[in-house]
């Protein structure tokens, strides 16, 4: 079963409520008075943040200059309606959001800027002697200078699917100075865990503050009957603190990790979210979702990542523009590497799961 984007046609009545509420929350007051504001949909206390970090609350001066300007580029693919509050904002609209990445290891581990979407684009490398099997995947901003911030490829002689993250193109090395990240996943190919490139726990240092931390979980439901629906994802992140920052998931053993407390409903300093359920249209055959035009093929990849409690704010969203092309916006609290990891999830074969 493929996702469709919802056809320009369909966009007209169905989405006015949808594009108010994609748009800054900040300029919407009745919005906060019906739901929480995104920063409270993730907040979940956790531990105050260490000296370490605190350099990475500069983070945010690099989203501003584009949080004028991100409002409109979340509009430009929905203008259709022409209504005349929108626009004032068209004299804007030309320049791409303006995301500075100076520190490129810092930037993909940190949560996007509140109120801005950061868009990319995802290519699938095949050319090669393996790369058939063993595609290269690479994420660049989706903007005029195309700025290149990570890649990903499968690992090769590993049991189950792990994939090595790198903030260089041409090493995906786990030895590496540039290995940044992993994916890796279990037997069944349904569940995957998203690891930064800290130590193993059996190398820990003594306050344990070299270990690896999870940074998310994915997991899809089996659909072993064969029943053809489309794709269920849960997806399972760390909490945020009242500073806006990832409270650290770092497991001393395989019970502790992100997927084992999911599964046992200890959800402490854990948030849980799904995909944006499609909806089935007659007039296609098929199931849409309103990508707003950033998604312009039908696939089973084609998804939208959302809290339960506010379904208008695409925490993330991804899909398919060519053949080997897709689209990856991710909001706060995503970092550029949990979201790259979580549509490299969605390449891999699960038979169990189409």
């Amino acid at each position: 079963v493929t996702v469709s984007p919802m056809s320009p046609v369909s966009l007209t009545a169905a989405t006015s409520s949808d594009e108010e509420d994609d748009s800054d929350s900040s300029t919407k007051p009745i919005r906060s008075e019906k739901k929480k504001s995104p920063a409270s949909l993730f907040q979940t206390g956790g531990d105050p943040p260490k000296e370490k970090k605190s350099k990475k609350k500069a983070a945010p001066p690099k989203g501003d200059e584009s949080e004028e300007e991100t409002p409109e580029t979340l509009q430009k693919n929905s203008n259709k309606k022409g209504k005349a509050k929108k626009s004032k904002k068209k004299e804007e609209r030309p320049p791409s959001p303006v995301i500075e990445v100076e520190n490129l290891e810092e930037f993909v581990l940190q949560p996007a800027p509140q109120g801005v979407t950061v868009k990319c684009r995802v290519t699938r490398d095949k050319k090669g002697m393996d790369r058939g099997l063993y595609p290269t995947y690479y994420l660049h901003l989706d903007n005029d200078k195309k700025v290149f911030l990570l890649a990903g490829r499968k690992r090769k002689k590993s049991k189950t699917s792990n994939y090595l993250i790198s903030i260089d193109p041409t090493d995906l090395s786990r030895g590496g100075e540039n290995f940044i990240g992993k994916l890796r996943s279990n037997l069944m190919g349904t569940r995957f865990t998203v690891f930064d490139n800290g130590a193993n726990p059996d190398r820990a240092n003594a306050d344990w503050s070299n270990v690896r931390q999870e940074l998310s979980a994915v997991v899809y439901e089996t659909n072993v009957l064969g029943f053809k629906g489309p794709r269920k994802m849960t997806v399972i992140i760390p909490g945020m603190n009242a500073d806006c920052e990832r409270v650290p998931i770092r497991p001393r053993n395989d019970n502790d990790g992100l997927l084992m407390r999911w599964q046992n409903r200890n959800m402490d300093n854990v948030i849980e979210l799904h995909n944006k359920a499609p909806v089935w249209n007659d007039e296609t055959q098929s199931y849409v979702l309103n990508f707003h035009g950033r998604v312009t093929h039908a696939s089973v990849k084609n998804f939208q990542i959302v809290h339960s409690s506010d379904p208008d704010y695409i925490v993330m969203q991804f899909g398919r523009v060519a053949d080997d092309a897709f689209t990856m916006d991710y909001n706060y609290p995503l970092c550029a590497v949990q979201a790259f990891a979580i549509a490299l999830s969605s390449f891999d074969g699960k038979l169990a799961c189409e």
